[in-house]
């Protein structure tokens, strides 16, 4: 367990290597956990004493949860992934939850950390080019062609959750007004804007799916096989079928066009607080990663087209 520094400096007290030992035991008998699985959390816990050795902690009831924070922080800084970190950060999670369990520590400090997600990879999306090459992909002059392209084309148009897309009824449906109502996350409904292109695709849809319509009760817009709904799968493989069929080489998922649609609306200029409110995120940090996303974009246009970049 002991993980001594290049130079011989700092040494992880006993006390706390004996600990590790006893939750490593307590994973191994109690919790029934693989043979690698406890060596996964032996070397992440040992990176973590190895740490707190080194800022002269001798007992865990002194550490902080803005400890554990400076943890993740070198972690990052030494180059590990942020999945390194984040399964580093469960293990610290569940030692201090044990020895908190077990009445050593008075109480957890590690429940107010979450998951990294400030280091997490920028999200996936569409540059121009590619969203109008996808978006031409399906034939509109066949039935399925004519439903996917509706499909791919309200997803674009308004950042809907595959759940909301797929969820989306009849009734739902305001295009003298130029909105739709989706049912959201925490069932909120919110009204979204539809651009013409996606409008005129849905109307041609629905016009193509109308004597099939005639004959069933569903009230949902898109309709799959035996004219049940539309599932999260098959919208899914929509996705994937056309991201193929254009040769487009990135991991798109229904999620890309949602991303797609947030990071061009903000690179033409649109208010964040606006996004938030199509995407129907409930806090606007969740907005806010897609800030990121055009902050980057701009100083790719920057250093490609400004003479002295």
């Amino acid at each position: 367990m002991r993980q001594p520094s290049p130079d011989g400096a700092a040494k992880v007290p006993s006390v706390l290597e004996n600990q590790v030992r006893e939750f490593l035991f307590y994973l191994s008998v109690e919790r029934g956990l693989a043979k690698n699985s406890i060596d996964s959390y032996r070397r992440d816990l040992a990176k973590y004493l190895f740490f707190l050795s080194k800022q002269h902690f001798t007992d865990l009831k002194k550490v902080q949860t803005k400890d554990l924070t400076q943890f993740l922080v070198h972690e990052r800084d030494g180059g590990s992934e942020a999945s390194t970190i984040a399964r580093a950060l469960v293990a610290v999670k569940m030692f201090h939850r044990y020895l908190t369990r077990e009445k050593i520590l008075e109480r957890d400090v590690t429940q107010p950390l979450d998951s990294p997600r400030l280091w997490k990879r920028l999200p996936v999306f569409l540059n121009h080019p590619e969203m109008d090459k996808i978006l031409s992909g399906p034939n509109a002059r066949t039935f399925v062609g004519c439903r996917d392209r509706a499909i791919l084309e309200l997803f674009y148009s308004t950042g809907l959750r595959v759940s909301e897309l797929v969820n989306l009824r009849l009734d739902g449906l305001s295009f003298e007004g130029g909105f739709l109502r989706c049912t959201g996350k925490g069932n909120k409904e919110r009204l979204i804007p539809v651009g013409s292109m996606a409008k005129e695709a849905i109307l041609r849809y629905l016009e193509r799916v109308k004597e099939i319509r005639a004959k069933s009760s569903s009230p949902y817009v898109f309709l799959g096989r035996k004219k049940s709904p539309l599932t999260r799968m098959t919208a899914w493989n929509i996705i994937r079928r056309y991201s193929k069929q254009t040769r487009i080489f990135k991991k798109i998922s229904p999620h890309t066009f949602r991303h797609s649609f947030a990071t061009h609306l903000l690179e033409g200029g649109a208010d964040l607080r606006v996004v938030q409110e199509l995407l129907g995120h409930a806090d606007i940090s969740t907005t806010q990663i897609y800030t990121h996303v055009s902050q980057d974009r701009l100083k790719s246009v920057h250093h490609q087209f400004h003479p002295r970049p």
